[in-house]
């Protein structure tokens, strides 16, 4: 077991670095309280620094994998895509144009 020095030295070690901990996490309030007093939605701030945290491929696969289960719960209809792909279903369609034949020169002599 080791000596109580280093014990001693171990545990003040610990107990400074959580009263900078205390400090940078209240810092880190006094930030969002400023970016709120500002008119900014602290929560959608909260959620774009976990979005900058990950990697793009994976940010662009929950994006991707979040819009097709809103658009399995029909939540994307009021988007203006959405209404415009909503349009563009119930349009009616227009009548299939007539096949042209395929006229040779010899057609025409």
């Amino acid at each position: 077991m080791g000596n109580n020095n280093q014990i001693k030295s171990l545990v003040e070690r610990i107990e400074k670095l959580e009263e900078e901990k205390a400090a940078i996490s209240n810092d880190i309030k006094e930030v969002f309280s400023e970016a709120k007093s500002n008119g900014f939605d602290v929560k959608i701030l909260k959620k774009v620094l976990a979005l900058r945290k990950q990697e793009s491929s994976k940010r662009a696969e929950e994006q991707a994998l979040l819009s097709v289960y809103m658009d399995a719960l029909g939540m994307l209809a009021d988007t203006p895509l959405g209404k415009a792909a909503v349009a563009a279903i119930k349009a009616p369609k227009p009548a299939p144009k007539a096949p042209v034949e395929d006229l040779d020169d010899d057609d025409f002599i």
